[in-house]
């Protein structure tokens, strides 16, 4: 419990805000510590759990130092802030580039529990494997738990094609109003026809009554 504590109390220190100098490569540094630590509970990290705890506690260090250095302590050095960070980088992309592997080694072998530990933990570029991931819970969706990470690009996955359906509804329903519309008027105008034809029938009609009439009146004189 006392552990669990920690980390939350570390994890809400680093949702603050970063130092300022240097912030673009620190950023990243930054904020990607929070995912690296999740990585010691996965089963693949095992044996770099005493790596991970060294380096979260070198980048809390680093972080601090920053603030520092924002502040103009006259005893901290800006050169000695961007060597700290520059060596935070290449443990940052250590574990990104294991994330990577761990995660592609994951979905050959199907491993399940692995796929999800390492998706969940946030390491794996979404923008570049959201499709992939997506894809692969489908097609494995009775191993694996819609949760975290996952649970939130499944949802995505859903409501976007709950909304193309609509669109397609959308353009249905107005192609059979355009349909209807013309089939009214094609009705209308058969009804026209129909009611112009009786009309000449009818004045046809009348026409050859007068002229019987007018016969008959002829031939009685």
């Amino acid at each position: 419990m006392y552990k669990f504590i920690l980390i939350l109390l570390f994890t809400i220190s680093l949702n603050a805000s970063n130092p300022k100098p240097y912030a673009t490569l620190g950023d990243v540094i930054y904020n990607n510590a929070q995912k690296i630590e999740k990585l010691q509970f996965i089963s693949s990290f095992q044996l770099e759990k005493n790596a991970i705890n060294k380096y979260i506690k070198e980048l809390k260090a680093t972080r601090q130092y920053g603030f520092e250095l924002e502040k103009k302590k006259a005893n901290r050095n800006k050169n000695v802030y961007l060597n700290k960070l520059r060596k935070l980088s290449k443990t940052n992309d250590y574990y990104l580039r294991n994330a990577k592997t761990i995660y592609s080694k994951a979905m050959k072998e199907k491993d399940y529990k692995l796929f999800s530990e390492i998706v969940n933990s946030g390491l794996i570029n979404l923008e570049e494997n959201k499709k992939k991931i997506v894809n692969y819970y489908y097609k494995h969706t009775a191993y694996i738990k819609n949760e975290g990470i996952i649970k939130e690009l499944v949802d995505e996955d859903i409501k976007r094609k709950a909304k193309r359906r609509a669109l397609r509804r959308r353009y249905k329903t107005k192609k059979d109003l355009e349909l209807e519309k013309i089939e009214r008027i094609r009705k209308n105008d058969k009804l026209e026809k129909l009611k112009l034809e009786e009309e000449l029938q009818k004045d046809l009609q009348k026409r050859k009554l007068e002229i019987r009439v007018n016969q008959e009146q002829e031939l009685n004189l």
